[in-house]
């Protein structure tokens, strides 16, 4: 008689055939898979691309505004269409504007690797800087009105930019916290999350040091002095309330938020006019210097990196956030990422301008002027409205929360009675 454990041993071992059907499906299945990687892949690499030639379209506009002049009597056909300074950087953005927007409209909706507009977004580059630069060429033979217009269009484009932009960076913040939020299992999180703090509020006592030593040194700048003070206010108001025993969130959000409307203060300071008193900056001679050429370029790396990184995070504008994704997914929205370049596009017009249509620039200049100071100054304070208002938030509708919930228990209890 065989035992139970020798027929269990015997059964442990069976042989597993595949019908020819069978192999051939799970063959398909590994090609797709393999094809799925590829897609995703060049998918990927396209964002790179639109990248540079956001970049490009940039450089041709700054040397429109700026040495635009000096070749304009070669090209007699563009002689009275007001095609350089501000008007040419206005044009360049309007091609740059409708070239990313026809390619919004192509592309929204977009969910699957094996769709045709998905091969649309990552191939076919003949196609689409062929039709970049035809767009490019038409922008400068349509008439200055309605490029006026586009001009004040602009202006209400660029800030929904900066708010996206905004909305994505405190998003960020609030990422970079709960990663390393100090947890009794990962002692090291915690260590590096106090460190981290530490950092970026000696970092915003320094900034503040710095402007006043800079920007307020005489009791008569008094609007810089205004700037900073408030400033060093909102950094005292967000990390009393980020500590309170009712939020508790802890120092890094906090911190990391100090940091940063410490530079954007920082950042509007530098945009005050250089003849100005108070201002460090003197350019009274109309030599460049090498600190302004790298401050320029800073300044137009710093714009594609925030419409490259604003347009790679369209999670945080869904409202129903996406958990489990399939293998043919798209890695990310093309329609949502097409559709913040057309607003960058309004955005760095807005910067080489100086959010002014009316008059020119210094060469190698950007964002400087009263209204960029405001405009910076102002989105300042907009994000340290945002991220105390997300403080306080959960606080202020939890009493709502639990008096709707309230009358639910009596109900049950009075059922159950």
């Amino acid at each position: 008689m065989v035992e139970p454990d020798e027929m269990i041993e015997d059964e442990v071992f069976v042989d597993i055939k595949l019908t020819n059907d069978e192999i051939v499906q799970w063959e398909i299945m590994q090609q797709m898979s393999i094809e799925c990687l590829i897609r995703k892949k060049k998918s990927l690499r396209a964002r790179y691309t639109y990248g540079i030639i956001f970049s490009l379209v940039n450089l041709v506009a700054w040397f429109l505004r700026d040495y635009g002049q000096r070749v304009s009597l070669h090209f007699h056909i563009l002689k009275g269409h007001d095609c350089f300074q501000t008007m040419g950087v206005l044009r360049v953005s309007l091609g740059c504007f409708i070239y990313f927007f026809m390619l919004f409209l192509t592309t929204c909706g977009t969910t699957k690797l094996f769709n045709i507009r998905n091969t649309w977004h990552s191939g076919w580059w003949t196609v689409k800087f062929g039709i970049l630069v035809i767009i490019l060429v038409f922008s400068f033979f349509i008439p200055s009105d309605f490029v006026q217009l586009y001009g004040e269009l602009a202006r209400v484009g660029a800030g929904i930019f900066l708010l996206l932009q905004l909305v994505s960076v405190i998003e960020f913040i609030a990422w970079w916290n709960a990663y390393w939020m100090p947890d009794e299992r990962k002692k090291q999180s915690s260590c590096c999350g106090l460190f981290m703090s530490t950092l970026f509020y000696m970092a915003s006592l320094c900034g503040i040091i710095v402007m006043y030593a800079l920007y307020a040194s005489k009791p008569s700048c008094t609007l810089n002095i205004f700037f900073i003070t408030w400033t060093t206010v909102l950094l005292l108001v967000m990390m009393i309330i980020s500590l309170h025993s009712k939020v508790n969130k802890g120092l890094l959000s906090s911190g990391i938020m100090a940091f940063y409307i410490v530079f954007l203060c920082w950042s509007a300071l530098r945009s005050e006019p250089a003849n100005e008193i108070c201002s460090p900056q003197k350019h009274e001679n109309k030599h460049v210097d090498w600190i302004t050429v790298l401050g320029f370029l800073i300044g137009v790396s710093a714009i594609v990196m925030a419409t490259f990184s604003t347009g790679m995070d369209s999670q945080t504008f869904q409202l129903k956030k996406q958990e489990d994704q399939m293998e043919d997914d798209i890695p990310y929205k093309y329609g949502f990422f097409h559709l913040i370049f057309s607003l960058g596009a309004m955005y760095f017009a807005m910067l080489f301008i100086s959010w002014n249509l009316d008059s020119s620039t210094r060469k190698w200049s950007i964002d400087v002027g009263w209204t960029s100071t405001w405009v910076k100054i102002i989105n300042e304070w907009f994000a340290a409205t945002i991220y105390l208002w997300k403080l306080i938030s959960p606080i202020v509708r939890q009493p709502k929360i639990m008096n709707h919930e309230e009358p639910t228990q009596q109900e049950q209890l009075q059922n159950s009675t």
